[in-house]
């Protein structure tokens, strides 16, 4: 069984050796052989470490962690067979393409595309940024943010949807929705480290309420950071990258993207629904692996390119904006935090609110 896209685009691309066949990922089984993508977009887990080690007949696997007693995470790009594992599939790694006009169009085209192929009953998460906002002028769809009522997010969502002319869903938040959602998330995920649950929480709670709504798929603007260079650290080349250049950064920070995804994506479909996420579609990986690093950072404007693009679609006040990550424009991180603190796990502790998500967990058996 093949998540993702069809057998056929998969065999074609163990043939071709192509890490990017024109999918949003895929992982599973296919022919006796358990495949995951080279950006790891489809969550795809072994049993214990032995499984991942020398695959056998005898493998267990799932696309959920939680479906596992001991669930290793298959490494993205492989091909694991009866005699072992095979990388298949690396991350290309194009000359940057001297013409900004061309490199522009390229992504312009790329992400136009990728969200023409965006499924119909979709609802979008709405932060108010950049790439929620370009995705919501490409997309015929309901706009939704989450966050505490005097949070950054909402108040960023609210403007900017004004801004362009739409209709917002604002679902606020209160203390017990966090309470409520921890070991949901937690469970979902196989991840309890207070970074990880506090970034899951938000799109879980978004999800459950477009699920309510009957939507049955959610867009999110995953993937655009990493592919554009939306990070300080890759601006300022700090302590926090290990390369000395924009342009390796910023692949240094797509390499992390098989980590990160199967957190966001468990987290949505733990709501009953399915994410998509269109900066994450082959041909829009394949045009930002190709900018020059002066449409990457510029004079440390981040995300320069894609801000280029934008503005042929939104207005110049939201074009240009930046935003907070959500755990912390949601307020998620610091209400979180707080309810910590009140259930006795104080700051002076070690990783305070993970002990306080792990007690949540332990108490919902």
């Amino acid at each position: 069984m093949i998540r993702g896209t069809g057998p056929e685009t998969v065999r074609s691309a163990l043939e071709s050796g192509d890490p990017l066949p024109g999918t949003t990922g895929f992982a599973g089984e296919l022919d006796g052989r358990l495949v995951r993508d080279v950006l790891g977009r489809v969550p795809l887990y072994l049993e214990d470490e032995a499984s991942l080690a020398h695959a056998d007949d005898g493998r267990v696997w799932a696309f959920s962690p939680a479906e596992l007693a001991d669930p290793v995470p298959v490494p993205a790009g492989t091909v694991l067979e009866d005699d072992g594992r095979t990388r298949v599939w690396e991350l290309p790694a194009p000359e940057p393409e001297a013409d900004h006009e061309r490199a522009l169009e390229a992504v312009d085209q790329a992400i136009r595309s990728a969200a023409a192929v965006t499924p119909d009953d979709v609802a979008v998460a709405f932060s108010g940024g950049i790439d929620s906002a370009l995705l919501a002028s490409l997309l015929d769809a309901p706009l939704y943010v989450v966050g505490f009522p005097d949070s950054h997010d909402v108040e960023a969502a609210r403007t900017a949807a004004e801004a362009m002319g739409r209709d917002l869903t604002v679902v606020d938040l209160e203390p017990a929705d966090l309470e409520r959602a921890v070991p949901h998330v937690a469970r979902a995920t196989g991840r309890t480290n207070a970074m990880d649950v506090q970034i899951a929480l938000g799109l879980y709670l978004v999800a459950e309420r477009v699920a309510d709504d009957g939507f049955d798929r959610l867009a999110v603007g995953q993937g655009a950071d990493e592919l554009f260079g939306g990070y300080e650290k890759v601006a300022r080349l700090d302590h926090r990258v290990e390369a000395d250049t924009v342009r390796g950064a910023v692949r240094e920070q797509i390499r992390t993207l098989p980590e990160q995804l199967p957190r966001d994506v468990l987290a949505i479909e733990a709501a009953g629904i399915e994410p998509v996420a269109p900066f994450l579609h082959d041909v829009v990986v394949e045009a930002a692996l190709a900018l020059p690093t002066e449409l990457l950072i510029d004079d440390e404007t981040r995300k320069r390119g894609l801000r280029l693009v934008a503005r042929e679609y939104l207005p110049a006040s939201v074009a240009d904006r930046d935003k907070k990550a959500v755990q912390y424009g949601s307020l998620i991180a610091r209400e979180l935090d707080r309810l910590a603190r009140q259930a006795g796990y104080k700051r002076r502790m070690d990783d305070h609110v993970t002990k306080y998500v792990r007690s949540l967990l332990e108490k919902s058996y």
